[in-house]
């Protein structure tokens, strides 16, 4: 009854086939099949190596996949790179005496992840030249990440130009640069984070700030002008900000002044005393001079902090509008206020509550003397400061007798 083996049990027998063959080895059964019989397919061996193959075949494509990817991203990052001013940025600083060895080069996932993929919650303000982020390093110190609105030549020059700027100044009242980020499609730089928000922002208060008594407004004055004095005189090579405003000027949580935004300014050679260039600024703050025939001087920076001293005495936006369709200007309204005596009237109440009578129009002096139409009448941006300082250490004798010294000041 077997076709190859037969083993007796009791009572009974079992078949079985050849090693290598398959079957039950009754001959009345399906027999034994020998090895290359196409009688039965082997669908276990053919489902396990179909199985590896697969698997082997999609673990090869992902890795080519990320390979070719990871090959892209860096090509893409060295793209970026030069096209938002690395060689120029090279340039710059190896023509530099000192270089910018100090300043860290940060990485797209870096900044992207410090910024939690730049959500609008992060958002700190928008610039003329980007958007401002708070970021968050893996060390836990916060930064603020300027990102450029646009990728076009101009921005770029600005860009290498703020950077190459900054990496030269080393003040305390000035906002530090810690790094940039050039291999993103856009530029990013990164800046010490500068808590208390502008100093627009604290003037133009609806319910005023406590803390902004006269002491304070000049200090702050005082601390934007020394800062404005060192880039005009003491830098290693003369810088001229270009776009001085209340906007520009950051509080940090003890409310010192931080003058920030260098994208518009301008280096100056030693043996040159102004620059031709075109013309940029902020209306309301920009020197007229400059205006109509486009020679930019230290001056131009004296002119806007004029207006900044202005609005910051006066509590008046630089461009006033009025309940006419015409707008009133700050500079001119403040220089006829000097001329008909009547400056009391416009200064801020507690500017006027605080301040002595002989402090007050000495102020507004200086204020005018920075305000005059011809560069060279107005004072250096040193002369400024020392004015300042001195007006701080002025005491008023009514002041004193009436009892309003402010308990706020910082």
């Amino acid at each position: 009854m077997c076709e190859h083996n037969c083993i007796n049990t009791p009572g009974n027998f079992t078949c079985s086939c050849l090693k290598g063959y398959t079957g039950d080895g009754k001959k009345n059964g399906r027999g034994c099949n020998a090895p290359n019989s196409n009688s039965e397919f082997p669908w276990i061996k053919f489902s396990i190596g179909m199985g590896v193959g697969f698997i082997s075949l999609v673990v090869g494509a992902i890795l080519l996949y990320f390979c070719i990817k990871k090959r892209k991203l860096i090509k893409s990052r060295e793209k970026f790179f030069q096209q938002n001013g690395g060689l120029l940025l090279k340039q710059q600083i190896s023509s530099i005496k000192g270089g910018v060895e100090a300043t860290k080069i940060f990485t797209v996932d870096e900044l992207r992840k410090a910024t939690n993929n730049y959500a609008s919650d992060r958002i700190l303000g928008h610039g003329g030249n980007g958007i401002v982020y708070k970021g968050i390093l893996p060390d836990k110190s916060i930064v603020a990440i300027k990102k450029s609105k646009y990728v076009d030549e101009n921005q770029v020059e600005q860009f290498i130009n703020e950077v190459v700027i900054l990496t030269q100044v080393n003040h305390r009242n000035v906002v530090r640069l810690f790094g940039c980020c050039l291999e993103a499609e856009v530029p990013l730089l990164v800046y010490e984070y500068v808590s208390h928000g502008t100093l627009s922002e604290h003037i133009h208060n609806q319910n005023g700030a406590p803390w902004l008594s006269l002491q304070n407004r000049l200090r702050i004055a005082s601390e934007t002008a020394s800062s404005l004095a060192y880039l005009h005189s003491s830098a290693s090579m003369p810088i001229i900000h270009r776009d001085v405003k209340s906007t520009n000027i950051l509080l940090d949580d003890v409310y010192t002044a931080k003058v920030a935004d260098f994208g518009a300014s301008r280096l100056v050679p030693l043996e040159q005393t102004h620059v031709a260039t075109l013309v940029q600024g902020t209306l309301g703050y920009l020197d007229p001079e400059y205006l109509h025939t486009g020679q930019l001087t230290d001056r131009s920076d004296v002119y806007s902090f004029g207006v900044v001293l202005a609005e910051l005495l006066t509590g008046m936006k630089p461009i006033l509008r009025g309940t006419s369709d015409e707008d009133k200007c700050l500079v001119e309204y403040f220089v006829t206020s000097m001329k008909n005596n009547s400056l009391f009237q416009i200064l801020d109440d507690r500017v006027v509550r605080e301040g002595g009578v002989e402090q007050l129009q000495e102020i507004g002096e200086l204020i005018k003397s920075c305000l005059h139409l011809h560069g060279e009448d107005r004072p250096t941006m040193k002369e400024v400061a020392m004015e300042l300082e001195s007006l701080r250490k002025f005491t008023s004798p009514w002041t004193n007798a009436h009892g309003h010294e402010d308990q706020n000041e910082v």
